[in-house]
C-alpha cells in the first residue's frame, strides 16, 4: 500500500481544515493552499477543486521559475499567463494549477515560509468590503490575535486576481518587511479575502482562524459603538514578551 508523501499529506490536512463548512472560510471552489517541496518546486491546489474535499490528484507539483519570471513583466496577456501555469507543472498530465499559484510561488520563497493558505472568510470579507479594511489590517483587538497573526497585517488594495494581484502582494509585503523588519503572518486583500503564511500548517490555520475571530469581534463591537483597539504600546509589549514567544513555539507558530 503506497503512502502519501509527508508534504502532500500536510497540505491535504490543512486544506480540509480550512475548507470545513462550519468555519465559513471558503465554499465551492474558493481558496487555495500550497506547500514548498524544495528550493525549486512546490505543491499547489489545482484550479476549480474544493478545499474541503481536496484529493491528491487535485494537487499539482510546480516549478517556481516559470511563475516567478512573470512577476517582473509589466504587460502579459491572459493567454501567456495560462501558458506559464501549464508549463510550470512537473507532470504535464497534471491538472492546471490555480491562477493564484503565482503569489503562492513568491510567498513560498520568503525565509521560513513553507505553507500558504488563501481563504475568503465571511466575517473577514465583511470588513474587507467596507471602509474599515485598512484599519482592520493595522490594529489589534486582543493578545492572542498578536500571538497568532503578528502585530499587524499586510493590506493590499483591490487589484484583478492573477498576475496583477501577485505583483501587488510582492510590492506590499516587501514594503511591510522594510518598514517593520518582520515577516508578515497575514495578508488582507481588499474586497477579496486573506492569506496566511507560516513554517507549518498549524501556523497557517491558527492565523486564519484568529483573523476570522478578530473580524467577528469587530463586527459584534460595531453594534455597541465600535471596536476599542489595543494601544500600540500594548501591542508592542505582547509581541516582545518572552512567555508569548515560548507559547508560539509550543503551538508550532
Amino acid at each position: 500500500m503506497s503512502r502519501t508523501p509527508p508534504s502532500l499529506a500536510s497540505l491535504l490536512s490543512l486544506s480540509h481544515e480550512l475548507g470545513r463548512p462550519d468555519r465559513n472560510l471558503a465554499i465551492l471552489g474558493e481558496g487555495n493552499t500550497s506547500a514548498r517541496l524544495d528550493a525549486s518546486t512546490f505543491l499547489v491546489k489545482a484550479s476549480g477543486s474544493n478545499l474541503a474535499q481536496l484529493a491528491s490528484r487535485e494537487v499539482t507539483a510546480c516549478r517556481f521559475a516559470p511563475l516567478l519570471e512573470l512577476l517582473d513583466r509589466r504587460a502579459v496577456a491572459d493567454a501567456a499567463v495560462e501558458e506559464a501555469l501549464l508549463a510550470a507543472r512537473l507532470d504535464h498530465g497534471a491538472r492546471k494549477p490555480s491562477v493564484e499559484a503565482m503569489f503562492h510561488a513568491w510567498l513560498l520563497t520568503l525565509p521560513g515560509i513553507a505553507f500558504v493558505g488563501h481563504t475568503h472568510p465571511v466575517a473577514v470579507n465583511s470588513i474587507l468590503a467596507s471602509p474599515q479594511a485598512a484599519r482592520f489590517a493595522q490594529r489589534r483587538l486582543f493578545p492572542d490575535e498578536i500571538v497568532c497573526c503578528g502585530a499587524e497585517s499586510v493590506f493590499v488594495p483591490y487589484v484583478d486576481p492573477g498576475l496583477r494581484l501577485a505583483q501587488a502582494i510582492r510590492t506590499e509585503v516587501t514594503a511591510f518587511r522594510r518598514r517593520t523588519n518582520a515577516m508578515p503572518r497575514v495578508i488582507l486583500l481588499q474586497n477579496h479575502g486573506m492569506i496566511a503564511l507560516g513554517a507549518t500548517p498549524g501556523a497557517v490555520l491558527a492565523a486564519t482562524l484568529m483573523t476570522a475571530k478578530a473580524a467577528a469581534i469587530t463586527l459584534g463591537a460595531a453594534a455597541l459603538g465600535g471596536a476599542r483597539h489595543l494601544m500600540p504600546r500594548d501591542v508592542a509589549r505582547i509581541a516582545a514578551r518572552t512567555d508569548e514567544h515560548y507559547r508560539q513555539k509550543v503551538l508550532g507558530l
